[in-house]
């Protein structure tokens, strides 16, 4: 029998699967199983009719270049749409910055071929969003967590592991951050702390790779816009900034953007080149016509409003049946609420009871490149109906009660 894995490069050998995705194999096999792992849109919100005309207007067949092979950095008029949305929040980006991506996954992915060697250091929030962890480390780099304050980043913590590491001359390329909402904690870096991590960046000699899906899915009950304003609002020099259209009109059309300096941005994409040609051209245009004809800007008031009453719906539930048994702050924008369980119990023991009782969720240490995080979990509020949330919270509860008063060396189940 042939043995494959001789074939199969290190990188390959390394891979892992992802974990949200492994949920998304349990949600599949139980049909009433309630879930609170993927952090998919609300498929009940997504403008069906819309995106219908606007597909009808355009597969016309009066333009062939619709079905056509693009250019790799994008359809130009939609690119030229990022340069608008992005001075909308401060930034002043240049065409030749600019490169649509088939979602801001393939955007992690380029940045971590373009910028990364094996063995560099890319610093890691803790926790940290799991595509851009699972991009990185594909590579072969070494991924190093720095500490969270409610406000953002440790900076301390930051100068400490940037001086351990350079002595031990190790090279360090970047530091990823999800300021708006991070996947997973909801957390909402401080503007001066935004400040402060560019100041940083600027005397340490390292970019910033900020990640910003969920900027404009802030909770106008505690959170104002200007308090969303990019890193690169301040600086574009030393930041790549990556957003998405998949979190505000679907995530079916793979279809977002980064702006990197202008270098950085040529050799993307030729990495892009190499990976797809180009991002699928009738996808664009249905988001550049959704933007043109005023679509996305009539939706994101919507899409705030309902989102923020899922937040609501979740956290009602959470107090009324976990109090005093999981820790968390709601979050001001996004999708996820992060929790922390208190007494002995693990996520991963938790969850292994709440899959029998019928909820799902992602552990915490999915999410932290040191290995720690097992006292986490991340619940996602977005894609679930109220009823659902409600109900989904009734069998956490059970769950907890459940396995907190199990012995704790009982067998925990595979994921």
């Amino acid at each position: 029998m042939t043995n494959h894995e001789q074939f199969l490069s290190r990188s390959a050998l390394t891979m892992r699967e992802s974990a949200i995705r492994q949920m998304g194999a349990v949600l599949a096999q139980a049909s009433d199983m309630v879930s609170f792992a993927p952090g998919y849109p609300a498929e009940d919100v997504f403008p069906w009719k819309a995106f219908a005309e606007i597909a009808s207007d355009t597969l016309t067949g009066s333009d062939g270049s619709v079905l056509q092979y693009g250019p790799t950095r994008g359809f130009k008029p939609l690119g030229d749409v990022s340069l608008e949305i992005m001075k909308t929040r401060g930034i002043e980006s240049r065409t030749d910055q600019v490169v649509i991506t088939t979602g801001s996954q393939q955007g992690l992915d380029l940045i971590g071929r373009v910028l990364l060697d094996p063995g560099d250091v890319a610093l890691m929030e803790l926790p940290s969003y799991t595509g851009a962890i699972t991009a990185f480390r594909n590579t072969g780099a070494s991924l190093v967590g720095i500490r969270q304050e409610p406000d953002g980043v440790d900076l301390d913590h930051l100068d400490t592991t940037v001086r351990k590491l350079r002595s031990e001359g190790r090279r360090i390329k970047f530091l990823y951050l999800v300021p708006n909402f991070q996947n997973p904690s909801g957390l909402l870096i401080g503007l001066e702390k935004r400040a402060r991590l560019l100041e940083w960046a600027e005397r340490q000699d390292v970019l910033i790779v900020e990640d910003d899906p969920y900027r404009d899915l802030y909770f106008p009950d505690v959170t104002r816009e200007e308090e969303t304003r990019p890193i690169a609002a301040i600086d574009t020099s030393r930041v790549i900034y990556l957003s998405s259209f998949s979190k505000t009109l679907a995530p079916g059309f793979r279809v977002g953007w980064l702006s990197a300096p202008a270098p950085v941005a040529a050799k993307l994409e030729l990495a892009k080149q190499a990976g797809d040609l180009c991002t699928g051209g009738l996808d664009q245009r249905v988001v550049y016509e959704a933007y043109r004809r005023g679509l996305l800007a009539r939706h994101l008031p919507v899409l705030r409003a309902y989102y923020q009453k899922k937040r609501d719906t979740m956290s009602r539930a959470l107090d009324a049946r976990l109090t005093g048994k999981l820790g968390w702050v709601p979050p001001r924008g996004g999708f996820f609420l992060w929790a922390e369980l208190t007494g002995h119990l693990t996520s991963d023991r938790l969850l292994s009871v709440a899959r029998r009782r019928g909820v799902i969720f992602v552990t915490g240490a999915a999410f932290f490149v040191d290995g720690t995080g097992d006292r986490f979990l991340r619940l996602c509020f977005s894609s679930a109906s109220p009823e659902r949330i409600e109900e989904g919270v009734k069998r956490l509860a059970e769950a907890v009660e459940e396995a907190s008063h199990a012995p704790a060396d009982s067998p925990v189940s595979s994921i």
